[in-house]
């Protein structure tokens, strides 16, 4: 996938997730008689108007759609239909605020109106995406030389761009997590609602898993595994001591060389890719036992995981994030790692991998030999990460914490899955319950 594409279609996922929640919010007016809240709604509309309509629209139009239209004038009939919808949505989104205006101030009489303009919303926004995913890109894949995608890489990779600059992409963490908490608690950008659409097929999970296998000299260590993990998504491998747990997160880092299957990132091939290409690509693992570097400072620690990036004033503000996440870490910035507590190391691992701005987190063990009120904060840490909208695939023996934090799991045996379901399903499993919850 080029990067441009991997732009788009990232957007496409997480406006497909602000429409199932929609929906569910519509749902609820109209089933429940829950009048709308105006800050939610609001924050929805500013997303869409600022990110969606504002910027990456725009960019699209620009580049991607002005160059397939060279290189395959037939395109013209499906991108005059995505342009016009681009240029009306102006019109919609002031709609849809002033009618959110109305059925507040009256919902009786204008709760019908407001909902079918949400529903209509909706529906005209997934067939948008659906034009885009299932018509223009493969379009684009087919006719499009490398020299274009350069050009169109270039643009929207391009950091001075108000999209991609460091503040828009903290502006845009921000407004997703004041969505995310003014949600009622049973919805949430990542929830899984009955009433909630699919995301078509042709926008990839970040990360996917198929038929891998790996071998230590003649043992088999992993059995075609095949796990899949989507956009924001907090994903938990559980499993006894032995079972392959481990040995799965380095194939996936490229430490552990795989004899079978294959692993995508985002819809890209990284099977053979080196470790280092990996991080390059987005692939940040916390290992089990920490790892940190002992006789180096704390802060010393967290600028080695920046070290594949360029150094200026956004490792800072990073550096001064992970400090507001972790306090205990500002506190002792200047001292040895090796003098921290093991869970205060705990910390240090997962703030110096996400130094490195991970697409996909992998968390191995963050939970092992910490006390128990150490392991709660732990999980809380987690907890947050996730509510911003980190994708994670988290890796633990503490099969309880883990399910119980996670959208959806998978259970490992002597290395194959033998479960997978939505964490809480799991934990009601008897079988979970019988084998890592001594219940």
């Amino acid at each position: 996938m080029t990067a441009a594409i991997r732009v788009i279609s990232t957007e496409h996922a997480r406006t497909w997730k602000l429409l199932n929640l929609i929906d569910e919010l519509r749902q609820r007016m109209d089933c429940d008689e829950v009048a709308p809240d105006a800050r939610l709604f609001s924050a929805i509309f500013d997303y869409t108007e600022q990110f969606s309509d504002k910027m990456h629209h725009p960019k699209e139009d620009k580049y991607l759609f002005a160059r397939l239209l060279q290189r395959h004038p037939e395109a013209a009939r499906v991108i005059d239909e995505l342009q016009r919808e681009h240029r009306g949505s102006d019109l919609i989104m002031a709609r849809l605020r002033a009618a959110l205006h109305d059925c507040i101030a009256d919902f009786g009489s204008q709760r019908e109106r407001f909902s079918q303009l949400l529903r209509d919303y909706s529906q005209s926004v997934r067939e948008h995406i659906n034009k885009e995913e299932g018509e223009v890109i493969p379009l684009a894949r087919q006719y499009l030389t490398e020299a274009d995608w350069d050009e169109i890489n270039s643009a929207f990779l391009e950091n001075s761009d108000p999209l991609f600059s460091d503040d828009a992409e903290e502006h845009f963490r921000m407004l997703r997590s004041r969505i995310i908490n003014l949600a009622p608690a049973p919805i949430g950008l990542g929830a899984s609602q009955p009433v909630a659409e699919t995301m078509p097929e042709v926008v990839p999970p970040v990360l996917k898993v198929a038929g891998l296998s790996s071998h230590y000299g003649q043992i088999q260590a992993l059995e075609q595994i095949d796990i899949e993990i989507n956009e924001g998504e907090l994903v938990a491998l559980v499993g006894a001591n032995g079972a392959g747990k481990t040995t799965l997160l380095r194939s996936l880092s490229g430490i552990q060389p795989v004899s079978g299957g294959s692993v995508h990132l985002y819809g890209e091939e990284i099977t053979r890719l080196r470790a280092d290409k990996r991080v390059a690509a987005g692939v940040s693992q916390i290992p089990e036992g920490r790892q940190v570097f002992g006789p180096m400072t704390v802060e010393d620690n967290l600028l080695l995981g920046a070290y594949s990036r360029r150094r200026d004033d956004s490792v800072k503000a990073d550096l001064e994030k992970m400090y507001r996440l972790f306090p205990i870490l500002k506190e002792k910035r200047g001292l040895a790692a090796g003098t921290l507590s093991g869970g205060q190391q705990q910390m240090l691992a997962m703030a110096r991998a996400l130094m490195a701005r991970p697409r996909v987190l992998l968390l191995d063990e963050p939970s092992m030999g910490l006390a128990p009120l150490l392991v709660e904060e732990i999980f809380n840490a987690v907890r947050r990460l996730r509510k911003e909208g980190m994708t994670i695939f988290l890796v633990e023996q503490n099969a309880a914490g883990a399910l119980a934090i996670a959208d959806r799991g998978y259970v490992i045996e002597t290395g194959r899955i033998v479960l997978s379901g939505k964490g809480q399903e799991l934990l009601s499993n008897k079988k979970v319950q019988e084998a890592y919850l001594g219940i």
